[in-house]
């Protein structure tokens, strides 16, 4: 990714994605900013000392993040799944990036609560 792009948004995104995720794609359109993360092959610290098979990805989970320059943005994230090979357990990591109960960072509902009350 072109470092300038790169600065840019680790400017305007949540911290904790630069350290968990790698951004795969961004779109830009008239209304809309959609930035595509993969997951880090970062396992879970628990299962430091199992043998794991990679398994691809979970279902991509769409989270909005704070508007720029009145254009929606649309975190489209992947996360990493694992089999644990002795049990045959599917894992993956629980990331704690929405406001419970909704679809939007923590950033941008905590935004929302204290301009709609």
């Amino acid at each position: 990714m072109n470092a300038n792009r790169e600065d840019l948004l680790k400017a305007i995104l949540p911290t904790e994605v630069f350290e968990y995720f790698e951004i795969i794609k961004v779109d830009i359109d008239d209304k809309t900013i959609d930035i595509y993360l993969d997951e880090l092959n970062l396992p879970p610290e628990q299962y430091q000392k199992e043998k794991l098979i990679s398994k691809g990805f979970t279902d991509t989970t769409v989270i909005q993040d704070f508007p720029i320059r009145k254009k929606a943005v649309y975190l489209h994230v992947r996360r990493r799944k694992w089999q644990v090979e002795s049990t045959g357990k599917i894992i993956s990591k629980t990331w704690d990036l929405t406001e419970k109960g909704s679809r939007y960072t923590k950033d941008f509902a905590t935004f929302l609560k204290g301009l709609l009350g």
